[in-house]
């Protein structure tokens, strides 16, 4: 089976070796691109539109999961999603994971016959694909879910510092948190506040319950939200109660808006 990949790894030793194993492999497999780190896989990925990727779990910059998590959220509308392996060296939380989400994954060093039964999972999957019988986006949404952090203590109240004061925020006056660079923007109906942390770290002080994850950058307080308009592409767009702000939900987190 004829097929494209990208092979993202900061080790570029160990990028070159995949790619040889994967020739003796899988002589039909044309790796299209490699990538120093997630920031430029998932450069190279849309750039590319390839069958497969292979991402390092530990890259600097950005890691082979948010990597995952950015290709779902920007690859283009009805386009099928490349099957995702990933390669790691430890991490025995997010192995079991993948096995659960149905991800295929590949330890360091790569053996050549675990990467061989890799090949041969990936040639049915993308057979599957081709038949419109495999839901990758499915796939990505248990396996983000599977390796979400560990809950920490739930935030009640969020100190905002701005100049010589600091304003104390309830966190259910919060309408929705945005990822500002270094920073998150914190939007109420009253202000805005700006906080010296990252979405990634506010996350599991949320109540996943009560704040719902509706695109990378974006958690909104699900009682906050209106109504949520898909238009002719069938792209959703939230209106909030007490803000004029429309927020977009990427299709990775389409699925927590269905009609009852």
């Amino acid at each position: 089976m004829n097929a494209t990949a990208l092979i993202a790894e900061d080790e570029p030793l160990l990028a070159a070796s995949l790619q040889a194993e994967l020739r003796g492999l899988w002589p039909e497999l044309t790796v299209v691109a490699t990538a120093p780190n997630g920031v430029a896989a998932v450069a190279l990925a849309l750039e590319h539109r390839p069958d497969v990727v292979f991402l390092d779990v530990r890259m600097p910059g950005q890691t082979g999961i948010e990597a995952a998590r950015e290709l779902a959220e920007e690859w283009p509308e009805g386009q099928p999603l490349p099957l995702v392996v990933f390669v790691t060296a430890y991490d025995e939380y997010a192995l079991r994971a993948f096995d659960l989400a149905a991800v295929d994954y590949v330890l360091k060093p790569v053996r050549a016959d675990r990467l061989a039964l890799t090949c041969t999972r990936l040639r049915e999957g993308l057979a599957k694909r081709r038949s419109g019988a495999s839901d990758t986006l499915d796939q990505l949404r248990q396996l983000l879910g599977g390796v979400a952090p560990a809950a920490a203590t739930r935030l009640t109240v969020i100190q905002a510092s701005a100049g010589n004061a600091i304003h104390m925020v309830r966190v259910e006056d919060v309408i929705y948190f945005e990822a500002a660079d270094k920073y998150v923007r914190l939007v109420t109906a009253e202000r805005e506040h700006l906080i010296r942390t990252s979405l990634r770290e506010l996350l599991p002080q949320l109540d996943t319950q009560r704040f719902w994850q509706v695109h990378r950058g974006t958690v909104v307080r699900a009682d906050a939200i209106a109504t949520a308009t898909r238009d002719d592409s069938g792209k959703l767009t939230l209106s909030l109660r007490g803000h004029t702000d429309k927020l977009p939900v990427s299709r990775l987190y389409s699925h927590l808006f269905k009609g009852m």
